[in-house]
């Protein structure tokens, strides 16, 4: 029905009524990147130089490891050397055939006065087996307190400082933190790291400021009390699903514990992906997004400021406001680099890299779009389908169509 009226409007009309669309959806760019430069400017300064808080609980690191490369040795030693009074670290690998088992011996050999153990997790408890291999390396930790981060993960050394001083408040359940990534020589490493620093990171300080507090945690950091994990079930309780970084924290914040933001900056390493491997990526990052905050990332047409300015100039050029609109656009976006790339994150790579801009942010419409056309996603050489957030093998297809169909019926008594 929609088509036929459409078809039955005038051209002028048909002209006019993109017109206003796109003057809307570019004012509403602009009013989300001054939400997001504000957000910014809350971090900053919640950030300034302050006493930190003396509480620096035991610890137990908890390193789920697949694989390994150049960056591996130096993001795993980062975790070494802690400024932290007691703290112990336990890796995890599917079995010790995996190359990252010669790594961590390094490391156990050089730090004999750490506690370092490495523990094969052999029995799959889940679709997720990350979260399988946590819930492995949760039987071995000694501490009250955890913190789970990915293998890639380079700390600074207040890191484990900075992130557990938030657990002086009993009401505290979860850290987390805000990431930085250090892109390799490929044109789509770099445009992935661009896109951590312009794009996701700004949506996650506009999520909390207009929340008032976060609701999710992100894989960079996952501080949390056994306490708080215990009173969601556990790691079992979230090892099917793929967003398990957003499930933990969502979960923790519904059992009425505080997801705090972490000032320590970490870093990720990003691989020196080709074209197809960042397309494949940025994908399962998409569909990971749209299944784990639906409403949220419907909501990201209005964050393409680039996109909806440059089509209002090209369709209305003659008018010198489209213009105008197009110059405050690009203005608001090179704030958002800088002030988000450079001085939240202190990303020493986004200069040199920011020519890319305007290909990543006509690049990322074409990923949002997309990511609604299926449910598939490709993650450590496997493929899964999504369906509610949990992941089914596709060979297992059928399983998913079953828990639907089940689902229906249920709604339908």
């Amino acid at each position: 029905m929609l088509p036929a009226i459409i078809d039955a409007l005038p051209p002028f009309m048909l002209h006019t009524l993109l017109d206003i669309a796109l003057f809307c959806l570019s004012l509403a760019g602009i009013a989300y990147s001054t939400i997001a430069l504000w957000s910014a400017r809350r971090y900053l300064v919640s950030r300034a130089p302050q006493e930190i808080s003396g509480f620096t609980p035991p610890v137990s690191i908890l390193k789920p490891l697949k694989g390994a490369d150049s960056s591996t040795y130096p993001a795993l030693r980062s975790h070494c050397l802690q400024d932290y009074p007691q703290y112990e670290i336990v890796f995890g690998v599917n079995d010790y055939g995996d190359p990252a088992v010669s790594v961590v011996r390094k490391l156990i050999a050089e730090f004999p006065q750490l506690s370092l153990r490495l523990v094969a997790c052999n029995e799959v408890f889940g679709t997720n087996r990350k979260v399988s291999n946590l819930i492995h390396l949760l039987h071995e930790a000694r501490h009250s307190y955890l913190l789970v981060n990915d293998g890639d993960i380079s700390a600074p050394q207040n890191y484990l400082r900075e992130a557990m001083s938030h657990f002086g408040d009993e009401k505290t359940g979860m850290v987390t933190c805000l990431y930085r990534g250090h892109a390799a020589g490929t044109i789509a490493s770099r445009l992935e790291a661009l896109g951590i620093s312009t794009d996701f990171v700004p949506g996650v300080l506009t999520a909390k400021f207009l929340e008032g507090t976060l609701r999710f945690g992100l894989g960079s950091t996952l501080a949390m009390s056994r306490a708080a994990l215990d009173a969601i079930g556990g790691f079992e309780s979230v090892v099917e699903y793929l967003a398990d970084d957003y499930q933990l924290g969502e979960r923790i914040a519904e059992a009425g514990f505080k997801v705090m933001l972490s000032h320590a900056i970490v870093e990720t390493s990003i691989p020196p992906y080709s074209l197809a491997q960042f397309w494949q990526h940025q994908m399962r990052w998409a569909r990971t997004m749209r299944t784990s905050r639906p409403g949220g990332y419907a909501g990201m047409i209005f964050t393409f400021i680039l996109l909806w300015a440059i089509l209002l100039s090209l369709l209305e050029p003659a008018r010198w406001w489209s213009w105008a609109i197009l110059l405050a656009s690009v203005a608001m976006r090179v704030a958002i680099s800088l002030l988000i790339g450079r001085r939240v994150l202190q990303d020493n790579q986004l200069v040199p890299n920011l020519w890319l801009l305007p290909l990543r942010d006509l690049l990322a419409p074409l990923i949002w779009l997309c990511s609604f056309a299926g449910n598939e996603i490709s993650w450590r050489g496997e493929r899964f389908r999504v369906h509610k957030g949990k992941m089914f093998p596709v060979s297992q297809r059928d399983a998913a169509t079953r828990d639907a169909s089940s689902g229906s019926e249920f709604q339908r008594r």
